[in-house]
């Protein structure tokens, strides 16, 4: 059946446009422009309005790891590695399946109510199989946020045993699920290999290989950390670009995340070979990172998207927060109030989030998924209208975000909060884990 979506603003071609609409059939946008035009070119279409707001695009979480909603709050203000191993290696051994279902409904809920409606969900405790794989991805088809199951490769001995696979079994683990998937409009599975310091370089061309078998990307952590740069010096005499370059999976088909100490042949080269990013501004700050250098990165060609990472790293898993985050840190750390702009940001958390994962999303247009957001103009946060564009990216707040709708099914309403998983279910079920944990954890 078609639907004609009209509201007082549509977010179209890199404007906001009065009057607009989009036509909706099967999950997908069939038409946008002008409301009075497709409803005369399409006088059978159900007609959908929502007065005092705007239609946007969902906007599209490069990068999560969703378990890590169960540990927010966990070993706060502490340095890197004392928060790895006091919230990470501490409580993932105590996870079972429904604490993994349960942390990823809480993370893919919180993000549906902040107009997420793609997320890449990076995730590696896989303990032994696929059963906590699929748990992440039966959470993800209960809500109805679209998914990309970036499936970890991670070999390092000094991790969780949950989250360490053989090179064979982590291969055709993956591949076994991805071929499951494969055609699936709401679920997409891409390689992962964890880390050039926690996936052996054995393991990080496997993952390239499947990503080429596959024909996906394929994602990976790099240079998050200083000590990561200085682990791949000392043991490979290369910094982590040139020692992925040795490698020979340093090509279009990576999606890095962080980046936060590459020098500047290393930038070169990452734009070169077509590689692209997946920024996550807020951890980067929360963990005292670092700050990756992305007016470098855009200007070598690199793809800049935007990611929450994990929410006990940040804490918040909102891709509008990434976007204010993305363009003050890189203005303060330039001194440069022109280096990122709210149009360059928006685009970070939209448009080039559906260009690294290869989805059609992240824009309004035919042929594109039907996943978009209606935002209240008269949340006080957007005021003045005048300068509805540049207060959506530096001033809007979660309460503006009034519906979501997913290929094309609305999925979320203010009014009602979460329409496929009811949220007190949600919250009830990660309540009643904690109550095990208090009694499982030291």
């Amino acid at each position: 059946m078609q639907k004609l979506y009209t509201a007082d603003y549509v977010y179209l071609n890199g404007e906001f446009r009065e009057r607009g609409a989009l036509l909706v059939e099967g999950g997908v946008i069939r038409a946008c422009g002008d409301s009075e035009e497709l409803a005369r070119q399409y006088p059978g279409a159900e007609r959908i309005r929502w007065d005092g707001q705007a239609i946007v695009p969902g906007t599209v979480n490069a990068h999560n790891h969703s378990f890590q909603s169960l540990l927010r709050g966990i070993a706060i203000d502490k340095p890197f590695l004392e928060w790895r191993d006091q919230a990470l290696y501490k409580y993932t051994p105590h996870l079972d399946e429904e604490a993994i279902y349960a942390g990823a409904l809480l993370a893919f809920g919180e993000m549906l109510r902040y107009g997420v409606t793609t997320v890449c969900d990076f995730f590696y405790v896989h303990n032994g199989g696929t059963a906590y794989d699929e748990a992440v991805i039966r959470a993800a088809r209960d809500l109805g946020i679209r998914l990309v199951f970036a499936r970890t490769l991670y070999d390092w001995d000094g991790a969780p045993l949950s989250y360490r696979e053989s090179i064979p079994e982590a291969v055709e683990r993956t591949r076994a699920l991805a071929v499951k998937y494969q055609g699936d409009p709401m679920v997409t599975v891409h390689p992962a290999p964890h880390s050039p310091h926690a996936a052996s370089p054995e393991m990080i061309r496997a993952g390239h290989r499947l990503a080429v078998e596959l024909d996906t990307p394929y994602h990976i952590h790099v240079a998050e950390e200083m000590f990561e740069v200085e682990e791949i010096l000392r043991d490979y005499g290369k910094r982590p670009i040139h020692y992925l370059d040795s490698l020979g999976v340093l090509d279009e088909r990576m999606i890095a995340i962080h980046l936060v100490w590459l020098d500047d042949t290393e930038i070169e080269l990452v734009g070169k070979r077509r590689g692209s990013l997946a920024y996550c501004p807020s951890s980067n700050m929360f963990l005292a990172d670092g700050v990756t250098r992305i007016p470098d990165l855009v200007k070598a060609g690199v793809t800049v998207s935007l990611g929450t990472d994990g929410a006990c790293s940040n804490n918040r898993i909102s891709v509008y927060e990434e976007m204010r985050m993305a363009a003050m840190l890189q203005k303060v750390a330039r001194l440069d109030g022109t280096c990122i702009t709210a149009s360059q940001a928006y685009r970070m958390g939209t448009a080039n989030g559906g260009k690294a994962l290869r989805l059609p999303v992240g824009t309004l247009e035919p042929g594109h998924h039907a996943d978009f957001a209606a935002i209240d103009v008269f949340d006080l946060s957007l005021a003045p209208r005048h300068e509805l564009f540049a207060n959506m990216v530096y001033a809007m707040q979660p309460s503006a975000v009034k519906r979501v709708v997913v290929a094309g099914r609305t999925v979320y309403e203010a009014a009602s909060g979460v329409l496929t998983v009811p949220e007190r279910e949600i919250g009830g079920r990660v309540d009643a884990l904690f109550e095990k944990l208090a009694r499982l954890v030291p």
